[in-house]
């Protein structure tokens, strides 16, 4: 039988990629290129919360990591830099809040009261539903906190014995639908003041649903950064010791 030659052109750029993959800044690039694109399409449909640049780069980077084979420890030797710029990001939130200082001293009791009720009401919530759904134990301790920020999450994830893995899939997914879901839900309960539409999206949906807010209003974005801070500082001190307390 007579071999296949291959195709010059599928060898040419089978060798390309070959080449590309070696380079850590190949999938920094790619993850870049994917959010600028995803944000292209945010532009094109006027911010319509189905078109939210995450899921959409998301979709993207999951696609060509399926269609290459490439792990995701490869991928992410250089998407680490992105990685490591999300805590001066963070810190960053802190400067419009501070130019809302006025504001947050006249609604401080209101915001204390909703950061209590919405921290245990989103991690309550979760770990109720997979427990009726039939989840493990490893499961439900990976959903307690899946509405903090990618950090706090993992580490809290980790310390009362739930899976860093699982908790990171959750958090992304508990963003992406809060950031498209959060204005038909406002709209439906009636809330307009933008100081709780921000405070409620930070809580819920940390840093995704802060972008979500900052493309509506300064003020929105301002007080999502804060719920940000407060949400992870309390499932960080509360949520290993009720663990704890449950299990004693």
């Amino acid at each position: 039988m007579t071999p296949v030659l291959p195709d010059p052109l599928n060898a040419s750029l089978a060798a390309l990629w070959v080449y590309l993959d070696a380079s850590p800044l190949t999938w920094l690039m790619l993850t870049l290129a994917a959010f600028i694109f995803g944000g292209l399409v945010s532009e094109r449909f006027c911010h319509h919360p189905a078109a939210n640049p995450v899921a959409i780069s998301v979709v993207l980077l999951v696609s060509v990591l399926f269609a290459t084979g490439t792990p995701y420890a490869r991928y992410f030797e250089g998407a680490q830099f992105i990685h490591f710029a999300l805590g001066p990001a963070t810190v960053a939130l802190g400067l419009p809040l501070y130019q809302q200082r006025h504001v947050l001293r006249r609604h401080a009791l209101p915001l204390a009261a909703g950061l209590l009720v919405g921290s245990f009401a989103a991690a309550g919530s979760a770990v109720l539903i997979g427990w009726m759904l039939g989840a493990s134990a490893e499961t439900l301790l990976s959903l307690i906190p899946k509405s903090v920020t990618t950090p706090i999450a993992m580490g809290v994830s980790e310390h009362v014995g739930g899976l860093p893995s699982l908790t990171v899939v959750l958090v992304i997914l508990t963003g992406i639908l809060g950031a498209m879901l959060a204005n038909p839900i406002h709209a439906a309960l009636g809330i307009h003041h933008p100081v709780a539409r921000g405070f409620s999206m930070g809580v819920t949906a940390h840093g995704i649903g802060t972008a979500r807010a900052f493309q509506e209003r300064e003020i929105m974005g301002a007080f999502a950064g804060l719920a940000i801070g407060l949400n992870g500082a309390l499932t960080a001190m509360a949520v290993p010791w009720l663990v704890h307390h449950f299990h004693r």
